[in-house]
């Protein structure tokens, strides 16, 4: 009800129209306005006026000025760090030990016999070119159709300009050939390779080129693929040593017998052969059974010689077995996945963890792991260990004592950064959850680049985990894989991309480690030691260990103090708006009543000009009305005389009759005529009787 009376005076207000001007209104605002500087303008001279509406407007320039800044600075979302150090009873990291060596070479020699051989030979013909040196001087046959998969070729340099690509199996080329390929050479790109006769060069990344007539080009040069021809490197009679410059690259192609090629070169030969070896045997071993290349592993029983945490003894039964395509099985004490985390009940390296362990370094695979140690990492429970992003080495007869600082991270989230609680709200599937471990920005990107991997190349490589229904890569099945990964490793791009998609955890625990070492045993006790480390693994009272392979390891916290890094809001809303209040009073002498104020004001010249418009629009109506009828409208009696009689016209005052006659539109016609109320009409009650009566009888 109260809202009709509303909406009913609202009505008759709009019907009567503005009460006021805009003038008139804005001086009623200047007079009562509690805001400075307004009041002056309208009660001073006409100086002072002028003064007056100057300031008054540059001051309220600056003030909305400031206001900008103020709002812009708050909606930046800018954060603070803090550091607050507690003191607590702290969990015990997890900790991860590796073997640096992946495979037992024992095991895995089968697999790899081939593979050694081709290297073998390549390294001697590199080392020792000459020309007498061919494949089928060497018994078995080596497997050159492994070889030419992804070969390794040397780039001979003597011309700058026109690099000479020289295969390393070339059974029928000469001294001769290399000369007149020289003498007739393509123009090749910005190329540097490994300087493998005298001296190392500026390693780099070969563009896309393929060698014609044996010289490496920007551009597809000739017909030649790697599987139908291929070199040695012979060196002519006088040549002197310091033209012995030959540069080794490996050589990735799309497809076989493709000229989409390129050159991968190092600054050292060792790298580029390190890498070769790599790619070969990922494509290998990706078609091994998970089980078998477990078995192939160093075992948990033969690894971990001793244990000790705190005053507790402990074995190899209290670690967890983990796969890891880098360095094999791995193995994790207090991941906190099947049982309570540990808490260390003292600082100092009487109450951590000490590991006695076994790398036996003489069964490393050779061109696979060229160091030799332990890979260890401390990290949170349940978080999946990258070992080769964050771990860190132990020396094999070494003590290596490693103390523990905490830092715990605790970012804000949305809008502050962008960073994520669990993993949910990011785009990128995580392929380490098969481990039931927490997320991480590590394997966030890691999931990334397989997926880029399946997405481009058609399959997984070995490194990583799989989904589901998608095969891992390798030579025989995905001929240009690795070319297709070396690319896409490069890429700047995709790499770009999978930044972008993943997010960082909002809370995580660094620790910061303290390393120093020391030689274990001494020479005085390595005899005693090794005798019994030997007795207790192998039964044996012969010495079956060494010091290249034994390795000792003190895990403890320094202190109990913790380190805790926060973010917190720069900019909050009670900053926002004391600061928008400040600058309002020190600029103007207002206050939140002034902002009523002006809003006041605001909304009643809004109603002034809704009421200007109505009263337009029904103005507008009424000239058109009166556009329709240029004369006074006609009488209801005229309007019925000229319904009954067809012959009347209505005669406007200074119309001529013969106007009249030149009309030809009549008024509109009426609806029903109105009846005739005469007999309806009151009459005094005296008048009536004697003149009824008469008219009775």
């Amino acid at each position: 009800m109260n809202l009709k009376k509303y909406f009913i005076r609202a009505l008759h207000r709009l019907q009567k129209g503005p009460g006021y001007t805009y003038k008139e209104l804005l001086v009623w605002y200047c007079d009562n306005t509690n805001t400075h500087g307004p009041k002056r303008i309208i009660k001073e001279g006409p100086k002072k006026k002028l003064i007056w509406f100057f300031l008054t407007l540059l001051f309220a320039s600056l003030v909305f000025w400031q206001w900008g800044i103020l709002i812009n600075t708050y909606l930046s979302f800018n954060v603070t760090s803090s550091l607050s150090i507690g003191f607590k009873t702290m969990k015990f990291p997890a900790v991860t030990v590796c073997n640096a060596n992946p495979y037992k070479y024992s095991e895995a020699k089968p697999l790899l016999k081939e593979l050694d051989r081709l290297i073998d030979a390549a390294l001697e013909r590199i080392l020792q070119p000459s020309p007498g040196n061919s494949s089928e001087s060497i018994s078995p046959p080596l497997d050159l159709e492994l070889w030419y998969q992804i070969p390794l070729v040397l780039i001979d340099e003597h011309d700058k300009d026109n690099p000479i690509i020289l295969d390393i199996f070339e059974t029928n080329q000469t001294a001769a050939d290399i000369q007149s390929s020289t003498d007739t050479p393509t123009p090749a790109g910005n190329e540097s390779s490994v300087d493998i006769a005298v001296s190392a060069g500026n390693g780099s990344f070969v563009g896309n080129h393929t060698a014609g007539n044996h010289t490496a080009s920007n551009h597809t040069a000739g017909n030649h693929t790697a599987g139908n021809h291929t070199a040695t490197a012979p060196t002519p009679a006088n040549t002197t040593l310091e033209e012995k410059k030959y540069k080794l690259a490996v050589k990735l192609c799309s497809h076989p017998g493709s000229d989409n090629c390129t050159y991968r070169n190092f600054t050292s030969a060792a790298q580029a052969v390190t890498e070769w070896y790599i790619l070969q045997s990922t494509s290998i071993l990706s078609k091994v059974p998970l089980q078998e290349r477990i078995r192939m592993g160093y075992q948990a029983e033969d690894m971990i010689l001793a244990c000790l945490y705190g005053a507790e003894p402990c074995n190899y039964k209290n670690f967890t077995q983990i796969y890891h395509p880098d360095h094999g099985n791995c193995y994790i004490f207090n991941w906190g996945m099947d049982e309570e985390a540990l808490n260390s009940s003292n600082p100092g390296a009487e109450f951590g963890l000490k590991l006695i362990l076994d790398i036996s370094q003489q069964d490393y695979i050779p061109y696979l792991s060229s160091a030799a140690g332990a890979r260890l990492m401390l990290h949170q429970q349940k978080s999946f260990p990258f070992l080769k992003d964050q771990g860190i080495y132990a020396m094999p007869g070494t003590e290596t004592s490693i103390g523990v600082l905490v830092d715990e991270l605790e970012r804000m989230g949305y809008p502050y950064s962008d960073c994520t609680m669990n993993g949910s709200d990011v785009p990128v599937k995580n392929l380490y959850s098969e481990y039931n471990t927490s997320y991480s920005i590590q394997a966030c990107l890691r999931s990334c680049f397989q997926k880029d991997m399946i997405e481009i190349c058609g399959c997984g490589h070995y490194m990583f985990p799989l989904p589901q229904g998608v095969n891992y890569c390798n030579n025989e099945d995905y001929p240009g894989w690795a070319y297709c990964y070396s690319s896409l490793r490069s890429s700047i791009r995709h790499r770009q991309i999978c930044i972008d998609s993943c997010k960082e955890t909002c809370n995580d625990t660094q620790y910061k480690m303290t390393i120093s070492m020391a030689d274990w045993p001494s020479e005085a006790s390595e005899d005693w030691i090794f005798h019994i480390l030997s007795y207790e693994r192998d039964m044996s009272t012969n010495v079956t260990l060494d010091r290249n392979g034994i390795i000792k390891l003190n895990i403890y916290f320094q202190e109990y103090n913790y380190r805790t890094i926060s973010e917190s809001a720069a900019t909050t809303i009670v900053w926002l708006l004391s600061s928008l209040g400040g600058q309002f009073g020190f600029w103007m002498g207002g206050s939140v009543l002034c902002l009523i104020e002006f809003g006041e004001i605001i909304i009643d010249s809004l109603w002034i000009t809704v009421i200007n418009i109505i009263s337009w629009c029904k103005g507008l109506k009424q000239r058109r009305a009166q556009a329709r009828y240029p004369d006074a409208p006609p009488t209801v009696s005229e309007l019925v005389e000229a319904h009954t009689n067809l012959g009347f016209q209505h005669e406007a005052a200074g119309t001529l009759p013969r106007d009249r006659d030149r009309e030809q539109e009549l008024p509109p016609e009426p609806g029903t005529p109105p009846p005739n109320y005469d007999s309806l009409r009151v009459q005094p009650l005296d008048g009536l009787g004697p003149d009824s009566d008469a008219e009775t009888e």
